[in-house]
């Protein structure tokens, strides 16, 4: 693979300051922010009275403990523009969450905001290994989703050529690659791999291919992904980390020279690891469940919101800034079964070391009876599609997931591509069982 590394020069300043200037910056931010949130958003103002807090009180970053947290049902009781700190003529943009699972959650954005946005999606790209001039494949999707629109944003401002193909049409995606010549993709790493396969099918080699970065996120994924996609594809796979609450894609990206942990963008977002079940601050590299706060967002201030994600604060290696660990799972996607709490990562890497198997994967939850059952859903390769070979690799992967992570499960595999294939965010969970 080539070497992607960043020349120094093209580092933004903040990117190389000291802790006591990222710090001092900080803390005038989280004052600003506070004040704006309080002052614009009856939220905010009623959430902090009762807490019996106001954002005088902030002296240090530290103080932020005191304030309460911000939740995503907080985010659907102020359907459609409650949470907005500033009027609706000043919104140059508004996206949204699917709603699949409850009312949706809306966002705003003022120019000010799209301007930042832009920023820390160059920022990130760049810090990729992409560079002014370079050929991107934009494969997330376009519209209300912030995926595909925000990664634009970032290209647009570090002066890349950019192909808007948003999701799906997988031949189309493999033809345009073949032919443009992109030298990056930006898609969720569960696409990637469909995109692989479509390589596969059309006899083509990826390894041949123009890319030389894959930037993936919107998903959870292993390490042991990232080694399939590098060795598939003969490029760099780095992972981009947001959510649309706190900004978008953008809000933290791994180096392409260390691929150690994300850099968290921490002039803009403020960041803080929690134990999920109590709400406490846990010690600095210890996992937990990882909370932002905006810094400098005008049209939807947003303050320790709860995000989900499982992970742990470290410090800064290629950029000053903390990095945060690739995000393990979602607290609210962890599985109980029979005691044993139970991530789809978990289940990811056992899969993917387990030879004759492809990376694709579905976890089926049932109760057949009175105990939870687990059944995993993969697909045999090619080369070992035969019904010995399956059975094989099957009991393989069973034997597998009892060692490692300590449970009993069932395995169907199935015929290379019996596996849903997901054109966005991989579904990993069927849940079949009773309500």
């Amino acid at each position: 693979m080539k070497d992607l590394t960043p020349r120094p020069e093209t580092l933004d300043p903040i990117e190389r300051a000291s802790r006591d200037e990222i710090t001092a910056l900080q803390t005038d931010r989280l004052r600003w922010s506070l004040n704006h949130a309080y002052a614009n958003v009856p939220f905010y103002r009623k959430s902090f009275e009762a807490a019996g807090i106001h954002p005088d009180d902030l002296r240090t970053p530290a103080d932020l403990a005191r304030f309460p947290f911000t939740i995503k049902s907080d985010l659907r009781a102020s359907y459609p523009f409650d949470m907005f700190a500033v009027p609706r003529n000043r919104i140059a943009r508004i996206h949204a969450s699917s709603g699949t699972t409850g009312q949706p959650t809306v966002v705003g954005y003022t120019k000010g905001d799209l301007d930042v946005w832009g920023e820390v999606v160059a920022r990130s790209l760049r810090a990729s290994g992409m560079k002014t001039g370079d050929l991107l494949h934009n494969a997330y999707g376009y519209g209300l989703f912030t995926g595909g629109l925000g990664i634009h944003l970032g290209a647009d401002a570090l002066g890349l050529t950019t192909v808007p193909v948003s999701g799906g049409m997988t031949t189309r995606q493999v033809r345009l690659i073949e032919d443009f010549r992109p030298d990056g993709i930006t898609v969720t790493p569960s696409y990637a791999l469909s995109i692989l396969d479509e390589y596969v099918r059309q006899g083509l080699d990826p390894r041949a291919s123009s890319l030389q970065v894959g930037i993936f996120g919107a998903e959870p994924w292993t390490n042991a992904m990232r080694r399939e996609i590098e060795d598939a594809f003969d490029m760099h796979a780095v992972d981009i980390y947001g959510l649309s609450e706190i900004m978008g894609p953008g809000v933290a990206n791994e180096c392409v020279e260390t691929k150690d942990g994300l850099h968290i963008w921490e002039d803009h977002f403020y960041p803080e690891v929690i134990n999920p079940e109590t709400g406490a601050l846990v010690e600095e590299g210890e996992q937990g469940e990882l909370v932002f706060t905006s810094l400098t967002k005008e049209a939807f201030p947003i303050i320790r919101y709860r995000t989900r994600d499982l992970t742990r604060l470290l410090p800064g290696t290629a950029r000053s800034m903390r990095r945060m660990e690739k995000v393990t799972g979602r607290s609210d996607d962890m599985i109980i079964l029979r005691g044993v709490n139970v991530f789809p990562t978990q289940i990811e890497e056992c899969l993917m070391a387990t030879a004759g198997l492809a990376p694709h994967f579905q976890i089926e939850l049932s109760r057949p009876e009175r105990m939870d059952q687990m059944c995993v859903l993969c697909e045999a390769t090619p080369a070992e599609a035969t019904s010995d070979a399956k059975k094989a690799s099957g009991a393989a992967l069973v034997s597998r997931i009892k060692e490692d992570i300590g449970i009993s499960v069932n395995v169907d595999v199935s015929e290379p591509g019996g596996v849903a294939r997901s054109q966005g965010k991989a579904v990993r969970i069927i849940d079949r069982r009773p309500s």
